[in-house]
């Protein structure tokens, strides 16, 4: 490693680029370095630099810890087990020790002390039960790709999948003989041919089956919507507790239009044309419904998605926690299952950059809803979506986080997030002005937002979100 690299280094755009920097003018306690250690070995590999100020612009600052590093390194293997490589460069501003810390092998989590960390912002975490049992998983064949049905002939292939709902979706014609028909499918990993038959995975069980019931491995996993009569579960509406049997891909549509027929609307006539209004954007509701069915934990036994619709708000919950952190939703994406993500992509079930809550705050914004909240509980994640109330209704988190969504999605389309934009977003008149710069604030204090610019004016103050 050069002084060149290291220079390449500091530019880094996050300590979450697998590199974390240190001061350490003087020492560091070499059971924290073993921790830090553990958390890069799990994240794939890394380096840990010492002599480095941690906030940006960062700068050389010179580090006197661990003054024979090779004896620190043989320490490290000798705890962990795995190769750490050092390299001591002489900088004019001081001596920088940077440690290459090895990714982890397959299938084996690391820890220290009986504690497998990660990192998380600035701060070493432990490692949710859920993570650890992903990384004990590598070894074995993902849930998708495990078996559903074995034994199957290519009758039963098109007996129990929607292979015309599949040709639909791709806007294809269907092949003309069964034979053609379960090659493709088998291109696409949906079943697998074997010694005796064809083998129908998870996958394709979960996203074409005519009756996810026909599959033990996934009938848990049927989508279930039950509509209540009230806020609360007290009460199920007319019986309405529906396990949706059909496939994620094929049934998508079919699903979508249950859902919304079910949302609260009310119903005027204009013109001799008696037309419905819905409380909830239907595109919203996909949008979400989408997510939830991508970005599940399909290790998860048991459970599978949820959708609760209350009179006041309705509920999209699915089995794991996110893989992101729930105020970076709207801007960046991360699928927890990449190959089913991308078979869902290309069906048209999400959207296409894998994620789309910009749209669905684009929507919220248009029917004037409350911002969407992200609730999490041990083991799964809900999405709310909440019935319209006025800016004075709203309660002081809702208001805060109403801007934060509307900054973000101004930002990741490239617009400013002003006075202006704010009126719009909430419909405050101009001569209102103040109680959008009030809004603005509220958001600054939480440390939701800030201003792209501290020095401007404020009639020409600009604001990003507080992670840009």
């Amino acid at each position: 490693m050069t002084l060149d690299d290291l220079e390449r280094l500091l530019l880094a755009r996050s300590e979450s680029e697998h590199v974390e920097f240190k001061e350490a003018k003087s020492n560091f306690h070499f059971e924290k370095l073993v921790d830090y250690c553990v958390a890069l070995a799990n994240e794939g590999g890394g380096r840990i630099v010492f002599g480095v100020t941690d906030k940006r612009p960062r700068s050389v600052v010179g580090s006197q810890a661990f003054e024979i590093p090779e004896r620190t390194a043989g320490a490290l293997h000798e705890r962990l087990q795995i190769k750490v490589r050092w390299h001591e460069l002489q900088h004019p501003n001081g001596r920088v020790l940077v440690f290459e810390v090895p990714g982890r092998p397959p299938g084996h989590p690391l820890q220290h002390d009986g504690c497998y960390w990660m990192r998380a912002g600035d701060e070493l975490v432990p490692m949710s039960i859920d993570q650890i049992r992903r990384i004990v998983s590598e070894t074995q064949p993902r849930f998708e790709e495990q078996a559903a049905r074995t034994g199957c002939g290519e009758e039963d292939v098109v007996a129990l999948l929607d292979v015309q709902g599949y040709f639909d979706l791709r806007q294809r014609p269907m092949p003309s003989t069964r034979t053609e028909i379960v090659d493709v499918l088998a291109t696409k990993g949906f079943v697998r041919r074997e010694v005796a038959g064809f083998t129908i995975t998870n996958m394709g069980a979960l996203l074409l089956a005519k009756r996810l019931g026909d599959f033990d491995t996934v009938s848990r996993k049927a989508v279930r919507v039950i509509v209540y009569d009230g806020p609360t579960k007290l009460n199920v509406k007319d019986g309405k507790d529906l396990t949706y049997p059909r496939g994620y891909a094929t049934g998508f549509e079919g699903l979508v239009d249950y859902i919304h027929a079910q949302l609260p609307a009310s119903e005027e006539i204009a013109a001799a044309l008696r037309q419905t209004t819905y409380a909830y954007p239907k595109k919203a509701i996909r949008e979400i419904v989408g997510n939830a069915l991508v970005h599940q934990d399909l290790t998860e036994t048991g459970s599978g998605v949820t959708v609760e619709v209350y009179e006041d708000r309705v509920e999209v919950t699915n089995p794991g926690r996110p893989l992101l952190e729930i105020d970076r939703f709207i801007d960046e994406n991360q699928s927890r299952n990449e190959r089913f993500a991308d078979a869902l992509r290309q069906l048209g079930v999400c959207d296409e950059r894998g994620h789309g809550m910009d749209s669905v705050v684009s929507h919220i914004e248009a029917f004037q809803l409350p911002p969407y909240q992200c609730r999490l509980g041990t083991r799964h994640t809900t999405v709310t979506l909440s019935r319209y109330k006025g800016l004075r209704a709203l309660a002081p988190d809702e208001r805060v986080q109403a801007v934060y969504q509307h900054c973000c999605l101004r930002f990741v389309t490239n617009q400013i997030t002003n006075n202006e934009s704010v009126r719009a977003r909430f419909k405050i008149e101009k001569q209102n002005a103040a109680t959008a710069s009030r809004l603005l604030a509220e958001a600054v204090a939480a440390k939701k937002i800030r201003p792209a610019d501290a020095g401007a004016a404020s009639k020409i103050m600009r604001y990003v979100p507080y992670w840009a």
